[in-house]
């Protein structure tokens, strides 16, 4: 599970295990990294923001993934694209989206209109429409992985994602006091009562969809 926090980040940064699955979040999402995965005998499942990589149908038109969502008649999506590569054939995946629940597509919605606002420019109609839908790429098989179980695995990704960030923020567990073994673990160790106290009460994250309500 990657999550890319200083833009230097590659997808195939570590060897690669035949059969794996690598989760990774839009920063991630470069086809020619996707492909060399790909050639490794893995698969990926690869969110995707509506803006950037170019995408292509079967015959190499571009795809215009708000017309997509917009068009969408149900809370799921799961088609074929092909997003454009450098210096090489377009790269055969799948796009698969779900739709939010109206309570974590209404926080998507703040969240992109404070950002527009601490950026000072206006949000767009596109960005809010987007902030409904979870939307993902993946090279997992459609017959043994339909859209919600494809969706599955980010949505694990998730929640590992916001559970470290509440250790850091919440229970204080960030950086060891020191640089000493010995130390490192009795600070992990002090804080474990606090992590296994709080952990089971958690709700489920605000802004993971709910793949019942979105089906």
């Amino acid at each position: 599970m990657l999550t890319d926090q200083t833009g230097s980040e590659r997808l195939d940064r570590i060897a690669v295990v035949p059969g794996e699955i690598r989760i990774a979040d839009r920063a991630y999402l470069h086809p020619d990294r996707i492909a060399a995965v790909r050639a490794a005998e893995a698969d990926i499942v690869v969110r995707s923001g509506w803006k950037g990589a170019r995408r292509c149908d079967a015959a190499g038109q571009p795809v215009d993934l708000i017309a997509v969502l917009r068009a969408a008649s149900a809370g799921l999506i799961d088609q074929p694209l092909w997003p454009a590569r450098k210096r090489a054939p377009p790269l055969g995946l799948r796009l698969v989206a779900a739709r939010k629940s109206e309570q974590a597509a209404e926080a998507a919605r703040r969240k992109a209109r404070r950002d527009a606002q601490r950026e000072g420019h206006q949000v767009s109609q596109a960005t809010l429409l987007a902030a409904e839908w979870v939307v993902a790429l993946t090279s997992l098989d459609a017959a043994a992985f339909p859209a919600a179980e494809a969706l599955a695995p980010y949505r694990l990704r998730r929640r590992v994602e916001l559970a470290f960030k509440r250790l850091k923020g919440v229970v204080g567990l960030r950086g060891p006091p020191g640089t000493d073994p010995r130390s490192a673990r009795a600070h992990a160790l002090a804080h474990l009562p606090t992590i296994l106290l709080r952990e089971p009460v958690v709700d489920a994250p605000a802004d993971s969809p709910r793949w019942a309500a979105a089906a």
